[in-house]
């Protein structure tokens, strides 16, 4: 098949993590024999923020690392949209686009006919920003990827489109799985942009107080840190690394003895059961993970043997202090998390997955796919 991408960036992650999901199943669909085609906006600000602050090197060691993807950088003012779209099977359009760039898609979709066009929602915009859903027109498009049940529910409630499908990302296993025993050059490793205040609050409770409490050997990843949070991290005796090429992330955490996942407030309090990439890439890389609070109300692991949830700065501290007392807890939880990440979350899973319910449509049926077991999906078609 001929599938084309419309994503707001492929090769830069700079505070857009979906790149790292869409770099994954993107290679996975290559790797199959599929014709994949990505299309990113000249205008891109994660792309322009990275090349500001990095150079284009950085675009020349993602091609080494990634030799069969390309993406295509184009000025939606004078792209022939038409003309590209021709020919296509699939096209999945991520929400990061223009509204208008999103209805024109759905528009060639009713006048051209001859594919399917899949919109991806892989935001808490759903929920913060409803008033921007409602302009999409996405009676247009054939289905609605969400990632996360509670995402899922949220446009149906609305009305904003009949067919949503629940399809989390997943761990990229090519390049996020556990590296050669190295030495430990940080007791914990915290990788995540600072943001805009979402989770300034968590930050501090769940990693830099109980740091520095524990006298730990840390490190910090990430960009948009200000000023005060640069200071707070130096008090506290954390180093801070600035933005980290996603690809990397498996070194970092061969040299570190224990992560931590802290969810944006939105993710934490409004739509549970979405833990976003980072506890995915983690656990296929082998390493033990401590969680702030956020509830997998889809059973997507298993907390407790996967991962160990911290509720507050204490249970934080005890947590941390457990793995690095214990190497025994340490390779029981890691090998749990492995182990759970291979078995049900990797980007081949969701190509399944993807594949599965393009074929269903295409048929105009529906039968779940075998491979995830989400009971909710059965009501999606009507």
């Amino acid at each position: 098949m001929r599938i084309l991408f419309f994503y707001h960036s492929l090769y830069s992650d700079w505070n857009h993590g979906n790149a790292h999901f869409l770099r994954g199943v993107a290679w996975e669909l290559g790797s199959r024999g599929h014709n994949v085609e990505i299309y990113e906006p000249e205008d891109s600000w994660s792309f322009n923020h990275l090349i500001a602050e990095q150079g284009d090197r950085v675009i020349a060691e993602f091609r080494r690392v990634y030799p069969s993807l390309r993406g295509i950088r184009y000025d939606p003012l004078t792209l022939d949209l038409e003309r590209v779209l021709d020919g296509a099977s699939l096209v999945i359009v991520h929400e990061w686009n223009s509204v208008e760039f999103i209805r024109k898609i759905g528009h060639y979709r009713q006048k051209l006919g001859g594919f399917r066009a899949f919109f991806h929602d892989t935001h808490h915009r759903s929920v913060t920003e409803p008033h921007t859903l409602a302009q999409y027109e996405l009676s247009t498009y054939d289905a609605v990827l969400a990632y996360g049940e509670s995402i899922r529910r949220v446009y149906l409630a609305h009305g904003w489109a009949q067919r949503v499908f629940t399809w989390h990302e997943a761990a990229d296993t090519r390049i996020f799985h556990p590296l050669p025993a190295q030495r430990k050059d940080s007791d914990v490793v915290w990788i995540g942009n600072w943001g805009d205040e979402e989770r300034s609050a968590e930050v501090r409770e769940f990693f830099i107080k109980p740091v520095c409490e524990l006298g730990l050997r840390a490190r910090a990843f990430g960009v948009r840190y200000p000023d005060g949070a640069l200071q707070e991290l130096a008090a506290a005796g954390i180093e801070y690394g600035g933005w980290l090429p996603n690809f990397r992330v498996p070194q970092v955490f061969a040299t570190s003895r224990v992560t931590l996942h802290i969810p944006r407030a939105p993710y934490a309090h409004r739509l549970p059961g979405i833990p976003t990439i980072r506890p995915f890439e983690a656990l296929a890389c082998g390493i033990p993970l401590i969680s702030a609070p956020w509830d997998d109300a889809e059973g997507l692991f298993r907390p407790g043997e996967d991962f160990l949830v911290a509720h507050d700065q204490q249970e934080m501290a005890m947590h941390l202090r457990s793995i690095l007392s214990s190497p025994e807890l340490a390779a029981k939880l890691a090998s749990s998390g492995l182990e759970r990440i291979h078995s049900r979350h990797t980007c081949r899973h969701r190509v399944d997955e993807l594949l599965q319910i393009y074929n269903a449509l295409h048929l105009e049926q529906y039968q779940p796919p075998a491979q995830f077991s989400y009971p909710q999906n059965q009501e999606m078609l009507t």
